[in-house]
């Protein structure tokens, strides 16, 4: 193992720790085990904030689903570098509003029966087990939303997780053939696929309830501090390790890269740039939270933890400002509230965008993050909150438009004559 994963390895250790510390600290650690365990029973479907249910629970909730991730990297036998980092840390942001160990064991383990059908190593497809845990309210939703004796409904969860699982990394494949890379959160586009389907069968059979949102207001200092102090130290670890001109210099060359799929930034050799630009974008929008008047609630950490896990694998300030600034411009338009939660949140997530700035530039950036608002604002309902990565859902139909239209026009467009 480098030195670099082994550094990358004790920040995660750190985060987590620190998580399940805290969560202890707050509310004593027999009853926010005890919190956790019947948070395992919630549908999970979007959007459901885990900091109603305490603050320590939904800290405790996001660490132990960051174990779980963090312990399938390592016995799967993947290094923990840029994409590998940033499933870890978006399975601890959706654990914050969605996530838990019950409804994401299952579909892990249905990519693990794909592997094995396919003959590949569970390495290979150890990303989308990860990012596949999206649909994990499919899960707690067929066990405890669908008035069934518990005897059937929980066996029924399981096998719809894993047979969720088990047809990922087919579909996952096509759907990124569709955008092209330009869509970071692939597999949420992916599950967003397969949630239509599973949804419209439950309303078929009467069985799908109506979405609510649950969104906490109330102020808590302990989540507002945890993403400026994980990117503080993420910051001061780039200026210890690569010293502060070679992580400046790092910084400003990843600046210049599309971010488009697949690529991870460690691999540039910046170890120390890589780690400023995660911190510096988490700080960034986080100011950009609280400079609107935003709550900092569960999904919006849920949203700052997405955007720092892509910060080594596709994110970077320059490519994500015009997508934002988009999804700004578009609530203005729409004389929406920058603070309601599908406006905020879109602001965060619509980051998923962002190669196509770093592709196109800043006009179709922008374009790209006015469109998202319009869009994620409908998909939700399209899969009925059974795809924590609505944001991802929406981005990849957005990125694909996109893609087809520039496509077609570099290809079609005149060429000039310089004969006459």
């Amino acid at each position: 193992m480098q030195r670099s994963e082994k550094l990358l390895y004790l920040l995660t250790i750190l985060l987590i720790t620190a998580l399940f510390i805290t969560g202890m600290a707050l509310e004593g650690p027999l009853e926010v085990v005890k919190q956790v365990v019947s948070l395992q029973k919630e549908s999970a479907r979007l959007i459901n904030d885990f900091t109603l249910y305490g603050i320590g629970t939904a800290m405790f909730n996001a660490a132990s689903v960051g174990s779980l991730g963090l312990v399938l990297v390592y016995f799967a036998t993947v290094s923990l570098s840029g994409p590998t980092l940033s499933a870890i840390l978006t399975m601890m942001g959706f654990a914050f509003f969605g996530n838990t160990l019950l409804n994401c064991i299952p579909l892990i383990l249905g990519v693990w029966f794909a592997s094995k059908l396919a003959r590949k190593t569970f390495g290979s497809y150890s990303l989308i087990a990860l990012f596949g845990t999206a649909l994990g309210p499919l899960v707690t939703y067929v066990m405890f939303a669908l008035d069934l004796p518990y005897h059937l409904s929980i066996p029924l969860g399981l096998l719809s997780g894993m047979l969720a699982g088990f047809m990922l990394p087919a579909v996952a494949g096509s759907m990124l053939q569709l955008h092209q890379g330009y869509n970071l959160y692939n597999i949420g586009f992916s599950c967003g696929f397969i949630g239509l389907f599973a949804a419209n069968l439950l309303f078929a059979l009467n069985r799908m309830q109506a979405i609510t949102v649950t969104w906490n207001t109330a102020f808590s200092l302990p989540l507002v501090l945890i993403v400026p102090l994980f990117s503080l130290l993420l910051m001061a670890t780039a200026l210890i390790v690569d010293k502060p001109k070679r992580s400046f210099e790092g910084f400003l060359a990843i600046q210049k890269l599309t971010g488009r799929l697949p690529y991870d930034f460690f691999d540039t050799g910046y170890f120390g740039g890589t780690l400023l630009n995660i911190g510096l974008l988490g700080l960034l929008y986080w100011a950009y939270v609280l400079a609107v008047g935003g709550p900092i609630n569960g999904p919006v950490i849920g949203g700052l933890f997405t955007i720092m896990a892509f910060g080594g694998f596709g994110k970077t300030l320059r490519n994500t400002v015009p997508v934002v600034a988009g999804v700004i411009l578009s609530t203005l338009v729409f004389a929406k509230s920058p603070t309601a939660p599908s406006p905020l949140l879109a602001a965060l997530f619509s980051t998923t965008l962002a190669p196509i700035a770093g592709q196109f530039g800043v006009i179709a950036g922008l374009l790209a993050g006015f469109i998202h608002l319009v869009m994620v604002e409908v998909t939700a309902s399209w899969h009925a909150g059974l795809d924590l990565y609505n944001n991802g859902f929406a981005g990849g139909l957005t990125a694909s438009l996109f893609i087809a239209i520039l496509q077609w026009y570099k290809t079609n467009r005149p060429k000039e004559d310089f004969t006459t």
